[in-house]
């Protein structure tokens, strides 16, 4: 038998590493094509659903322009440029003239809580099925894209759903059919759905650093009955779906096995290793990270943060009392912060703070700004004896 020089006999030779992938579709996590009726009604749904859902979620929407309707290509790219950008005041405006791809797609819209597509165009990981009449041909001809119709919507020329239909989408009586004028409750449908994609709430209690300054282990200062990392995992679990200590690889002997932990993938960056980990173990989930060393903070603050919780942002923060930035180290961070905190990492940095200073989020008035005290000297330690006294 000749070996390639990567395998061995009788083990199974994986050449890429086993990553968790995020649920993306072809654009983003939550995303629709809307199939079956003219262009100009589908565009007209998509208006009055973004319209509605805009204030609360980051809607985006996909078409395709008709060849008919061929626009000329903006002078910069016919002159040989492949993108210009232009500061149009109140929106910003790119010109690409390559093409998009698969990766290219999810990389711009990773961002969008709701996705609607043309989807006599551009398909899409769930559908809504437009029943009308003058576009039933065309509607057969993407009867194979029909793999997760959510929706049917009946336009008023029709009063029953084609028989294609039904035997594409076995379950078709079980969905919600409205008729096409029926606005409250087709945007009530994307609404609910919404709200059942809510991402988990995870928590990481950060305690992998050296603690250089302190001369010890801050996480295993005894400031409540028992070490500060399992207090501070203790206060999260009423908060969280599940909650873990995040070490240093060569900490997770020391974590006491009633106790989830979580060692850094990412190495040498701090506390930003910490939250790429979490988020490269579960990509599709939101993080409660809250640093090991603060001994003052109560369910008071974690609950004020919760119930402000937007999943709109990036991340929901508190902001600092003495410097008034996000406070980077008792955040929410939502899913779509994965890709901005590596993007931020390929360009250089790996500073939390620095990520929620440039991008958008959600920062709080925290109720009790002493509760966001940290320690990381002797001399903090000593004060905040004190203060628990």
């Amino acid at each position: 038998m000749i070996s390639d020089g990567n395998s061995t006999e009788g083990k199974k030779h994986q050449k890429h590493a086993n990553l968790q992938r995020p649920a993306f579709g072809n654009y983003a996590r939550n995303e629709w094509a809307v199939v079956g009726g003219p262009c100009t009604t589908i565009k007209l749904l998509a208006d009055q659903v973004i319209n509605a859902l805009s204030s609360d979620y980051k809607c985006a929407y996909i078409d395709t322009t008709h060849n008919d309707d061929m626009a000329s290509m903006p002078a910069k790219l016919a002159n040989g440029a492949f993108l210009e950008y232009n500061d149009q005041v109140n929106y910003a405006q790119v010109n690409y003239k390559e093409p998009f791809n698969s990766f290219k797609l999810r990389e711009t819209f990773a961002g969008a809580d709701l996705v609607l597509a043309n989807g006599n165009h551009n398909p899409a990981k769930a559908q809504v099925v437009i029943i009308y009449e003058n576009k039933r041909a065309s509607l057969q001809k993407r009867v194979a894209e029909l793999t997760n119709v959510q929706m049917i919507l009946l336009a008023d020329s029709t009063s029953d759903i084609f028989d294609f239909v039904k035997e594409a989408v076995p379950n078709w009586n079980e969905l919600p059919i409205y008729h096409f004028d029926e606005t409250d409750k087709i945007i009530d449908f994307f609404r609910k759905q919404l709200q059942l994609a809510k991402p988990k709430l995870n928590g990481l209690v950060l305690a992998g650093g050296k603690s250089e300054r302190m001369g010890f282990d801050k996480g295993s200062v005894n400031w409540h009955g028992k070490e500060q990392r399992y207090y501070m995992a203790d206060m999260l679990q009423p908060f969280c779906n599940e909650v873990y200590i995040s070490c240093r690889p060569d900490q997770q002997k020391q974590i006491e096995p009633a106790y989830l932990n979580l060692p850094d993938t990412f190495m040498g960056l701090g506390p930003y290793s910490a939250i790429l980990s979490a988020f490269r173990e579960k990509p599709d989930e939101a993080w409660l990270v809250v640093a090991c060393d603060l001994p003052l903070l109560t369910e008071k603050s974690l609950n004020y943060l919760v119930g402000n919780r937007n999943v709109a942002t990036i991340a929901t923060a508190y902001q600092s009392s003495f410097n008034d930035f996000p406070e980077p180290l008792i955040t929410i961070w939502e899913p779509k912060s994965y890709p901005v905190l590596l993007s931020f990492l390929a360009q250089g940095y790996s500073c939390p703070r620095k990520v929620l200073i440039n991008s958008e989020i959600t920062l709080l008035q925290a109720p009790d700004t002493g509760e966001l005290t940290n320690v990381n000297t002797p001399e903090d330690l000593e004060k905040v004896k004190l203060a628990l006294q």
